[in-house]
């Protein structure tokens, strides 16, 4: 009796010891597996820029006397545009409205008599005409410049054909309003010294002026540019030859 109820202890202890596995390693064999938790891969941060500083706009370079024709050459220029250019020779000025579009130019510029001349340049020809007289007069012209024949309006290309040798300074310069490329010319032929304002903005002459013997001779000013050039620009001829149509 007493080892039947022996047998019967151990196997109570041995059904006890089982359940106790089974509780402890069994049961997630038979349970919903755990589910598994991916990070997401680390993506890299913006860097926002100081508040304030430039976004978009090109590196301010050095501007020196053997570089500024470089610069000025690099800068974005507007294309089709029309602006109010006053020049000043000896006390007496003369007010001219330009129109530029492409490879054209025209130049009506008011004299201080009130004469007024009129001037078309495009395709290697210049044409000019007087007030209400139509005789036409032309001639081959070797750029889109209309610094011709006296009219004395000149443009970023005079500064770009400047001997390098004679720039005697350079730099930037507000002018008129206008952030500027600034150049300074010698001429001891003439006893004089140039000097010309490019804006860095539009890539054009906006101010320039000659100087002799400590005063300012010859001065030339322009306004703001519209942009671009109104539609009801005109380049024809007197006897209604159309050179060019705005936008083509």
């Amino acid at each position: 009796m007493e080892r039947r109820n022996r047998n019967i202890l151990i196997v109570l202890i041995g059904v006890v010891i089982i359940i106790a596995v089974v509780s402890s390693f069994g049961l997630p064999l038979f349970a919903s597996p755990t589910p598994t938790i991916t990070l997401p891969t680390a993506q890299p941060t913006a860097t926002v820029p100081p508040e304030g500083a430039d976004q978009g706009e090109g590196t301010r370079v050095e501007v020196t006397p053997s570089t500024v024709q470089s610069v000025i050459a690099a800068l974005s220029r507007l294309e089709s545009y029309s602006r109010t250019v006053t020049t000043t020779l000896e006390d007496s000025s003369a007010t001219a409205q330009v129109w530029v579009d492409g490879a054209w130019t025209r130049a009506d510029m008011t004299l201080p008599t009130g004469l007024v001349v009129h001037t078309i340049v495009g395709e290697g020809t210049l044409w000019r005409w007087y007030g209400e007289d139509q005789t036409l007069v032309s001639w081959s012209a070797d750029s889109a410049s209309v610094d011709v024949e006296g009219q004395r309006i000149p443009t970023y290309e005079d500064v770009l054909a400047l001997d390098t040798d004679t720039i005697t300074a350079a730099g930037y310069e507000e002018k008129n309003g206008f952030a500027c490329v600034y150049v300074e010319v010698s001429v001891p032929a003439l006893s004089q010294v140039e000097r010309y304002w490019v804006s860095a903005d539009n890539g054009l002459l906006v101010a320039s002026e000659t100087e002799t013997g400590g005063t300012v001779v010859y001065s030339m000013t322009a306004e703001v540019p519209e942009v671009p050039v109104p539609a009801s620009a005109s380049f024809t001829l007197p006897d209604g030859t159309v050179l060019h149509q705005v936008g083509e």
